[in-house]
């Protein structure tokens, strides 16, 4: 008899084991399974992007104009209406707020340019660096002693520059300047103030992360900025 109740011992055992490591084997699949569900595509992330550009451009009342229309309009967008132009083949979202004084940068022409902006992550909500706010400083200096110098050339109507100096240089360790940055180049006139009169020129933008930074670019992110650009000298 003892045998026996052994034997049904052992069999209860050996049953507790099996539906034990049944039970475990069904929380490590329903634990990929999630995972799986949680993962976002890059898909997902521009329909993401989108959606905030979208909302964004709502919450700020901003009129979308064509790239026909702003043509027509003689290169300019109008305040009034808070318009901004969609160049169809950056992405870029913008408007020109002060066409800026002197000339624009010509064809096979190098400079260095002065900018100030503030940039805004559309995702985030939230201002994430600038280089124009006397309240603000950067590893003890403020923002507004650190311009950012960028060293910009012009070859068959297309721009390359790089950062020197200044915030977004420091701020994201990388002399790569946002493709998003040089859009308005095309459309502005950059020289320096010699009157009264004379203002910088002075862009509003929501950059996409294809003409974004780095960070933007990795993490499929789109940013506001408000830019000024001025001759160095």
């Amino acid at each position: 008899m003892l045998v026996f109740t052994n034997y049904f011992v052992f069999l209860h055992h050996q049953y507790e084991y099996k539906m034990k490591k049944i039970l475990f084997i069904m929380i490590a699949i329903a634990a990929v399974l999630s995972s799986c569900n949680d993962y976002e595509t890059y898909g997902d992330k521009k329909e993401k992007e989108r959606n905030a550009i979208a909302k964004f451009i709502s919450d700020s009342s901003i009129v979308v104009i064509s790239e026909d229309q702003f043509n027509q309009q003689n290169y300019t967008t109008n305040l009034t209406r808070n318009e901004y132009v969609k160049l169809d083949k950056s992405g870029v979202y913008m408007q020109i707020v002060r066409e800026g004084c002197g000339t624009m940068l010509q064809d096979g022409e190098s400079t260095k340019l002065v900018c100030r902006f503030s940039e805004f992550s559309i995702l985030d909500d939230t201002t994430t660096v600038c280089n124009n706010d006397v309240n603000l400083a950067i590893y003890g200096k403020s923002v507004v002693g650190m311009p950012d110098i960028i060293q910009v050339s012009r070859s068959s109507g297309s721009y390359t520059a790089s950062f020197e100096s200044g915030v977004m240089y420091t701020a994201y360790g990388s002399a790569s300047v946002p493709a998003g940055w040089l859009v308005p180049l095309s459309y502005i006139k950059v020289g320096r103030p010699q009157s009264a009169t004379d203002q910088n020129a002075k862009v509003r933008l929501i950059v996409p992360h294809s003409q974004g930074h780095a960070t933007a670019s990795s993490n499929v992110a789109p940013y506001y900025y408000e830019i000024t650009y001025q001759r160095e000298s």
